[in-house]
């Protein structure tokens, strides 16, 4: 009977371990930067090559290991964090597992030099793919230095899994921003390709904020603070009007370990509900400190999963912290009272003073049947002799030859008041006009057309940009005077990665210094005013869509182009406008939907219009 069940040798153990824990550069970056952490380290610097892919650098200036130390710090489960099984339920140290060095080691060519403060020596260990190759005594500072090389280097189809290198970067770099948040009380440097990207002093959290995403966060944190028997609050959270599309500037911190909580995030986005839109998250960075015996950080190798014994508490506690700050610092939505004549004055007494009101406003403001008739009279006595003095709306002529005056007899009228029409632009000359300025309705011979602007513009536009990228062909309109935009490095990492794609379509991009890009040139065919706002929203439109669907890049960017430029509601187009939209979606290849899947027209035939009206 042949026995088939063998236990795997220690390299082999070690690779399969080394799959749960790194899975691309920035998973080795997070452990190396939590070690340099639990070692007491006030001051760490990170290097970076080839994104990672040829070296990762950790160097801090901790307590170090002894020579025995360091060579056990490469076995699995082989820890200093805890001694017996109670110790799980009072993890105050990021590690705690032992698989961490083990697992890099195994995929990697690693070399370790640390050096303990009553030492004269320090220690050097290498190891490639688990077996050691040298170890001896040197001359080094106190503190350890850990350099991964040639990462995957013994796993080629690991390797080749792996992405650009902006991409592997900004994963390094998200990496990095959340450990250097969780102690801001730490100096941390990160250098790529010999570059100084973070030079971060220790000091405040809001300090460490500013430093890691920039200046503009200086003027939008609110401080957040809650103290209770069972959990505290601290931290920051942004301004409803600084609130993005996409996520990735949200951080929850348990006992100073990033976790990450769905369940969490709506408990903050529900304190900002009313302030911001729906699909919009706002910034936060907030810091829960609880007990370690109320929690279960041991659900994951990556330990960014974390459960709670009493879940429904914190959601509430944390809901109630962002809703006192949001009140205490009097952050409210702003209101603009412009847009509707109730709250201004009377401006019938007084015409040559009165505040332009929108045609749109004022009509819904006496739409109702209690003020038609008063309406009525007051419009005609408004304009009855006095054209010139009268407020002027949009689209609106007053000289009475120009007005077409129709009079619908009925009990309700009589002869007392008359209906004013007056025919726009649109209405007087062609087939389509709009509706709600969102909708395009155009007369067909078998009924009426009702189209979509937005959704229409944003189809035409899509393909357009698809061709483009398939052809390398978008015209460049030059700025006048090219506007420069600062990024912060995972933004800056992402712009590099698509330089050929937004030249395709038309963009002029170039790099200009440190984490900053100079706008040469915008698409020819797009209207803008500002390059600089169309530029940051096109990033911010492609960072939503990456986060919510799974597109490649050249698609990603012409739906977030198309989205970005299309026409928006509320635009008002005339007739040839109107006509030209219509004409460019029917040539599309797909006119029926837009690339999000929404409809782009529908149609209305007589068969339906005649069964309105029963016949």
């Amino acid at each position: 009977m042949n026995n088939i069940i063998q236990l795997l040798p220690d390299a082999i153990a070690n690779q399969i371990a080394a799959g749960e824990v790194v899975q691309r550069p920035a998973s080795a970056l997070k452990e190396l930067l939590e070690n340099a952490v639990d070692a007491g380290a006030t001051q760490i610097q990170v290097l970076v090559k080839d994104a990672g892919k040829q070296l990762i650098q950790v160097i801090d200036n901790g307590k170090g290991m002894s020579p025995t130390d360091a060579r056990m710090s490469f076995e699995r489960h082989a820890t200093s964090k805890i001694r017996t099984s109670q110790d799980l339920f009072a993890i105050r140290t990021f590690g705690f597992r032992g698989e961490a060095l083990a697992s890099i080691a195994a995929v990697a060519q690693v070399e370790l030099k640390t050096r303990q403060a009553d030492s004269e020596l320090a220690t050097l260990i290498q190891i490639e793919g688990s077996e050691l190759k040298k170890q001896e005594p040197i001359s080094a500072p106190v503190g350890t230095s850990v350099a991964m090389k040639n990462l995957f280097f013994n796993v080629p189809a690991r390797r080749n899994f792996l992405k650009s290198n902006p991409v592997e970067m900004r994963h390094i770099v998200d990496e990095f921003q959340r450990v250097a948040l969780s102690y801001p009380e730490i100096g941390f440097t990160l250098y790529q390709q010999d570059l100084e990207t973070y030079n971060l002093t220790p000091g405040k959290l809001s300090q460490r904020i500013v430093g890691l995403f920039g200046k503009s966060y200086q003027g939008q944190l609110v401080p957040c603070e809650e103290v209770t028997p069972h959990l505290n609050v601290t931290g920051y959270i942004g301004k409803p009007e600084h609130a993005k599309k996409t996520r990735g500037e949200q951080f929850f911190f348990v006992n100073n370990r990033y976790i990450r909580s769905s369940y969490l995030h709506h408990a903050v986005s529900s304190a900002f509900e009313g302030l911001i839109q729906a699909d919009q998250h706002p910034f936060y960075v907030l810091f829960l400190e609880i007990d370690p015996a109320h929690i279960d950080i041991n659900v994951h190798p990556t330990k960014t999963e974390i459960k709670f014994d009493d879940e429904r508490t914190v959601y509430a506690v944390i809901r109630s912290a962002v809703k006192q700050a949001l009140g205490a610092h009097h952050v409210m939505p702003a209101l603009d009272f412009s847009v509707d004549v109730n709250f201004q004055e009377n401006w019938t007494k007084n015409p040559e003073t009165a505040v332009q009101v929108d045609r749109e406003y004022s009509y819904k403001t006496f739409n109702t049947p209690e003020f038609k008739k008063s309406a009525v009279s007051g419009w005609e006595k408004l304009f009855e002799g006095n054209f010139e003095n009268a407020p002027k709306y949009p689209g609106q002529s007053h000289p009475r030859e120009e007005q077409e005056i129709l009079t619908f007899p009925s009990r309700a009228s009589g002869d007392e008041s008359r209906l004013v029409i007056q025919p726009s632009e649109q209405e007087a000359t062609g087939t389509t006009f709009q509706v709600e300025l969102s909708y395009v309705v155009a007369q067909m011979s078998t009924g009426l057309l009702i189209v979509d602007q937005q959704m229409a513009h944003e189809r035409i536009l899509y393909e357009r940009y698809i061709k483009q990228l398939a052809t390398h062909q978008g015209a460049s309109q030059q700025c006048l005077f090219p506007p420069t935009l600062q990024l912060n490095p995972a933004d800056f990492a992402l712009v590099m990665d698509m330089l050929p794609e937004l030249f395709s379509l038309g963009f002029v991009v170039e790099e200009f210094g440190k984490d900053t890009v100079l706008i040469q040139g915008v698409p020819a065919d797009v209207q803008v005013k500002n390059e600089k706002e169309l530029f940051e929203g096109l990033i911010e439109q492609f960072k939503n869509f990456k986060s919510e669907l799974s597109l490649d890049k050249r698609e990603n960017l012409a739906r977030s182009l198309s989205r970005k430029s299309s026409l928006k509601k509320g635009q008002k187009l005339n007739s040839q406008e109107m006509e030209t939209l219509v004409g460019q979606l029917f040539a599309c290849q797909h006119p029926n939907y837009s690339p999000s899947g929404n409809k782009t027209f529908v149609k209305l035939d007589l068969t339906s219009i005649h069964a309105f009206f029963g016949k």
